[in-house]
């Protein structure tokens, strides 16, 4: 509840300070949209590192003039985009008929609409770089909790490691998604000898994942990728750096823990790494991310100016077994994808998994809770798309005209605040100011209605700066 509270707590904010600016005179579409993305930007960071996963320009993750928009603005100016337009639409549905209105709701439908293809056409695709031969290998078809006796018998390591002898392909690298390992593959036996004899068969890299003691005492845990070269040998590992709050590691759990005992889901908490997860791999840099830290564009964005020519994600959603949260996790990795003009092996180790081209298109695609093996080989890529070069920029201008509007509304007087005594609109009758009769003398008494100048009927109606 109290996470429920913060973030509903930034759209009722957004929602009063779009009300305090309309009651000031100080309204329009595209400032309603900058308001809605600076609250976006808010959920997405505070509490707790952000809980970004349902930002709207998600929606459009299939259409492909919006991921151009992404490559421009990043999903914020998707999202700032769509706003704008559906206020315009509104605001021309409401207004049919009233030139002067309608007019701006048509003029801002083609601002939109400017952009848009404006992103489109200027778009250009990223150069190649070379190319990388990639297995994904999606071992858990389970939609249910594990029994004993298979985890005695180590179901996830071995189902993967079956699935493993199916790659027929010459590969450069061997993806085994999160959690698909069961313990620590740099010091369990049969984990370790079983992930270097698959290195050495393929002669391939091979990343895989699993939750470890941290050190120095395993009192908390890490959320690792371990990388072995073609050798068997261990070249690198990655701890994960964005945990998820109350999944991954219980705040206030003290506090908290005497009158929630879900909690006791989570028995220990995970550690956050420190270092990006950037590897050579067949003469290409990866970037690898796990999971949940694929939904926050801002910290992804930094790998591709590292050098990642691939990004790779892996994960693990099999807790949320059919519901639609699969789907939309693939959904925001095209708009990774499209945001920085690099291609992404999304690996989950029950489905879904996904090959995604530097433009954002799924090219392979897997069932939920289905074993099986994706080969293919991916184009990788070089240079910087504005969104990479510039950033958050639409986040920051969409920041400066809210406090730009926030100033305005400060000095201009309420829209139905009455004008002060020495001035000419104030010595005028109250009906002409207010009423459209003399409220000395109001209908029904035999006195007669004055009507309403237009100017004092203009003040009644939405005012736009």
């Amino acid at each position: 509840m109290p996470l429920l509270a913060a973030v509903a707590g930034y759209w009722a904010l957004a929602g009063a300070v779009t009300g305090w600016l309309r009651g000031r005179g100080v309204s329009n579409p595209f400032l309603t949209a900058a308001i809605w993305i600076c609250a976006d930007a808010g959920v997405a960071r505070f509490p707790f590192g952000g809980l970004s996963w349902g930002e709207l320009g998600y929606a459009f993750h299939d259409i492909a003039p919006a991921r151009a928009v992404a490559s421009v603005g990043g999903v914020t100016l998707v999202t700032y985009l769509a706003v704008a337009l559906n206020a315009f639409l509104a605001e021309l549905w409401t207004e049919r008929g009233r030139f002067v209105d309608s007019s701006r709701a048509l003029l801002g439908v083609t601002v939109v609409a400017a952009v848009v293809v404006g992103a489109t056409v200027s778009r250009t695709d990223p150069p190649v770089a070379g190319s990388l031969r990639v297995a994904i290998v999606q071992g858990n078809n389970l939609n249910r909790d594990l029994t004993t006796a298979e985890l005695d018998a180590r179901y996830l390591p071995a189902s993967h490691f079956d699935l493993a002898r199916q790659i027929t392909d010459p590969v450069d690298l061997i993806v085994f998604p999160e959690s698909s390992m069961d313990a620590d593959p740099r010091t369990d036996s049969y984990v370790k000898s079983n992930l270097e004899q698959i290195a050495r068969r393929h002669h391939a890299w091979v990343l895989a994942n699993a939750t470890v003691d941290a050190p120095p005492n395993g009192a908390k845990a890490l959320n690792l990728d371990v990388l072995f070269d073609p050798n068997g040998d261990i070249v690198g590992t990655y701890a994960k750096r964005h945990l998820v709050p109350y999944g991954e590691y219980v705040p206030f759990r003290h506090e908290l823990q005497s009158f929630i005992p879900q909690l006791d889901q989570v028995p220990r908490d995970y550690e956050a790494g420190h270092s990006p997860g950037l590897f050579p791999v067949a003469d290409t840099q990866i970037g690898t991310l796990i999971c949940f830290e694929s939904a926050f564009g801002y910290q992804v964005r930094p790998l591709v100016r590292d050098g990642a020519q691939v990004l790779v994600v892996s994960t693990n959603n099999r807790s949320y077994r059919r519901s639609a949260n699969s789907a939309q996790h693939v959904a925001i990795s095209q708009m990774r994808a499209a945001e920085t003009g690099r291609p992404i092996v999304h690996a989950a180790i029950s489905g879904i998994s996904a090959v995604i081209d530097a433009d954002g298109v799924v090219h392979d695609q897997t069932k939920l809770f289905e074993r099986t093996v994706i080969q293919t080989t991916v184009a990788t890529t070089t240079g910087e798309t504005p969104y990479v070069r510039y950033g958050e920029w639409a986040l920051a201008a969409a920041a400066l005209a809210v406090l730009a509007a926030s100033v305005v509304a400060l000095v201009r007087p309420r829209r139905k605040q009455l004008m002060s005594p020495g001035a000419p609109e104030a010595r005028m009758p109250v009906e002409s100011r207010s009423f459209g009769y003399n409220l000395a003398d109001p209908p029904g008494n035999g006195g007669s209605k004055a009507p309403a100048r237009p100017e004092a009927q203009s003040e009644e109606s939405p005012s736009t700066t």
